[in-house]
């Protein structure tokens, strides 16, 4: 990808962030999750196959998101980056799963991570975070 590729790629991960965090704040995130996932009218048919090319482009477009967002002021944490890359993948005809998980020892904390087709596209953490629910 050229620079000016990456330069609109970051200008669409920064929109998306900007839009998820003004439903953040209206909605709730199963109302904010089905707005990200609305396919706009030329978006590609999204097929629940994993292939090569969908596993490639789903792991380039999260390690996008994390690199564009460590460089945003705000809340750009694994919640933020996680539904910014599912409206990515959507828009792309790639399907998603947003995974919220937690765990209780030594403190408790949760994590949410993306996966396509039953693969993390962004990191789901040390391990640790057991499966809370699926969106």
């Amino acid at each position: 990808m050229g620079w000016i590729g990456r330069i609109r790629l970051a200008g669409e991960i920064v929109a998306a962030y900007l839009r998820t965090r003004r439903a953040l704040g209206r909605e709730p995130i199963a109302e904010v999750l089905a707005s990200l996932r609305a396919q706009p009218p030329h978006a590609p048919h999204i097929s629940a196959e994993l292939t090569e090319d969908s596993l490639a482009e789903a792991r380039h477009l999260g390690s996008a998101v994390a690199r564009t967002l460590a460089l945003v002021p705000g809340d750009t944490r694994c919640l933020a980056r996680s539904l910014v890359l599912t409206r990515l993948l959507a828009r792309r005809g790639i399907p998603a799963k947003l995974v919220i998980g937690t765990r209780t020892a030594p403190d408790f904390l949760a994590h949410a991570w993306v996966e396509h087709a039953g693969h993390p596209v962004l990191s789901p953490g040390d391990g640790s975070f057991g499966r809370l629910v699926e969106l």
